[in-house]
């Protein structure tokens, strides 16, 4: 989806077809269905489903990248999106993380990866890349597909984390809510 709300595709006879749409709102929206029905006809969902609804600008984040993020995340059910089982986006605090340091889920860790500071990206998330057999107790069941909306709000490349002071973005981290591995560190709306 382009930023002047144009989406470009291919059918099955290799056709190209551009849809414009009323609105940004109208072009996310879209996306994040053509993202639900990507997952709805795979059979099995290995790895992780993502669409950007918007790209953002500047560099796309790499591991070693310490980001802030906003998202909502909800339960994969009937097809569709079920219940919301956390968020941090009328909160005053953005989860600060840094790519491939494991302690959020690993399907963050993996869609997460090109992003740019203020773009916005849908995850689907297979329970393997997810919280797997044991889920977390009264917020996601075992086995869960989940969905993620989530939005980089800022982002200090690696190359650029270590200052004259010696201290890296990544020893200011606190303990960041879900979706962190660990079960304690769930809000409780």
């Amino acid at each position: 989806v382009q930023s002047n709300n144009y989406s470009t595709f291919y059918d099955d006879q290799r056709q190209n077809w551009s849809i414009m749409f009323e609105s940004e709102k109208a072009a996310m929206d879209f996306s994040k269905q053509v993202c639900i029905a990507k997952c709805n006809s795979s059979p099995v969902l290995e790895s992780v489903l993502y669409q950007d609804l918007l790209l953002g600008e500047g560099q796309g984040v790499e591991g070693g990248d310490s980001l802030e993020v906003a998202y909502t995340g909800w339960l994969f059910q009937n097809n569709g999106l079920g219940q919301v089982f956390d968020s941090n986006v009328n909160k005053d605090k953005l989860l600060r993380l840094k790519l491939g340091s494991g302690k959020v889920i690993k399907g963050w860790e993996e869609g997460m990866m090109g992003m740019k500071k203020g773009g916005r990206r849908y995850l689907i998330v297979p329970p393997a890349w997810a919280y797997g057999a044991q889920g977390v107790t009264g917020r996601v069941p075992p086995d869960s597909t989940l969905v993620f909306e989530v939005e980089v709000r800022r982002v200090k490349l690696a190359k650029e984390c270590s200052g004259s002071d010696g201290l890296s973005v990544s020893s200011r981290d606190s303990p960041a809510p879900s979706p962190v591995l660990s079960s304690d560190g769930l809000s409780a709306d």
